[in-house]
């Protein structure tokens, strides 16, 4: 039996094992990492399971000293159609953790790398610093579960408390975080199966799903999670993704109506954004400065600068590609939008600036009530 040990962020090579149903064990080989190793019939050299033992890739060469391997799942195929269902057991082709699919959103995704078609295509928007406009195309994103065992391993790449909400009236800039919970692209998931009933460590795990044996996958929803979503549903559905790249880091954006609060007898619109940051090439590159443009309905302009971003300034590089954030805008009107670049420097020390794909602030056009479900 074959093995590829892959770090997270390089899983994408499942594909070709998944008719050897490839199983996959872990461990942690640091703070701030853990690797897979999957087990199937290798395409690369040709050798089946019956040929070679799975004790050959247990050896100390493959496995830290004192470490020891635990099975995690079998890989399935891919959907290349199609969605995933709750309940879907999966790894993060690019973070690289376990989680479980809640359920699936359709937002539309503004893709700056795709060029469009004549008829697609849509004059510039103010001050979108000479970015194309493009339709959005439907594209499948879903909410997820994070393994809290692997949260302190994807903690230095990933925030684990990106979903929050608005709290109560009483403070208009307090905030409720929801720890792991996630937004994944359908691209970004590798779907396995597991013989655990519970095989995600979450708070909220056995209160959201429940074990069924005679389904596929054998996890569903429970009612909790069902009125959770209802309630919640316009918190948590993202609508537009913005993606765009400049030599070789892409920048993904996803904006969040939070909802309005007041301030000083004024309205104050809050919304938070999620960002991706990812390096498709093979030079290792660190994230310097941030450059935000802000523009209101009611008229103001405002320039954010700073170092970093949440206090961070990270290294991005082929073995540790991604980085991920959220962040919060409010704005004294219903709507504006926000463009800007991240500087980048080389190893050399030079620099070179990144598109922020310009991306609208909409607020809700019904006056909704606050969230529910802050307690559990």
């Amino acid at each position: 039996m074959a093995a590829c040990a892959i770090r997270r962020g390089l899983l994408s090579a499942v594909g070709r094992y998944h008719k050897s149903s490839p199983r996959i064990l872990g461990w942690e080989s640091g703070p701030y990492e853990r690797r897979w190793l999957v087990l199937s019939s290798c395409t690369t050299c040709g050798l089946s399971a019956q040929q070679q033992q799975p004790t050959r890739f247990l050896s100390s060469r493959n496995r830290p000293e004192g470490k020891v391997l635990e099975t995690v799942g079998v890989f399935e195929a891919p959907k290349q159609q199609g969605k995933y269902e709750t309940g879907q057991l999966f790894l993060h082709s690019v973070f690289g953790y376990r989680g479980i699919v809640l359920f699936p959103w359709q937002a539309r995704l503004y893709d700056r790398d795709v060029t469009p078609l004549p008829s697609e295509s849509k004059p510039d928007s103010p001050g979108a610093h000479g970015s194309k406009e493009v339709t959005g195309k439907t594209h499948t994103y879903y909410q997820v579960l994070i393994d809290t065992r692997d949260c302190p391993h994807i903690s230095q790449r990933s925030q684990t408390e990106a979903v929050t909400f608005l709290a109560n009236h009483d403070d208009s800039r307090a905030l409720y975080a929801i720890p792991g919970l996630d937004y994944v692209s359908h691209e970004d998931i590798l779907p396995y199966n597991s013989t655990d009933q519970i095989p995600i460590q979450h708070e909220l795990f056995e209160r959201f799903l429940m074990y069924d044996h005679s389904k596929a996958p054998p996890f569903v929803a429970r009612d909790t999670l069902r009125a959770w979503q209802e309630k919640n549903h316009p918190w948590l559905e993202l609508s537009d993704v913005h993606r765009e790249t400049t030599e070789s880091i892409r920048v993904t954006v996803i904006p969040f109506y939070m909802g309005m609060r007041e301030a000083q007898n004024s309205p104050v619109y809050w919304w938070r954004y999620c960002i991706r940051l990812e390096n498709l090439g093979n030079e290792v590159v660190q994230l310097r400065e941030r450059h935000w443009r802000i523009f209101s309905l009611s008229g103001t302009l405002e320039t954010v600068r700073g170092r970093g971003v949440v206090g961070r300034e990270p290294v991005l590089s082929k073995e540790q590609p991604a980085f991920q954030y959220s962040s919060h805008v409010s704005l004294q009107a219903p709507s504006g939008h926000m463009w800007g670049t991240f500087r980048f420097e080389k190893t050399d020390g030079s620099h070179f600036d990144v598109r922020i794909p310009p991306f609208s602030l909409e607020s809700n056009k019904d006056d909704k009530v606050p969230p529910a479900g802050y307690s559990w």
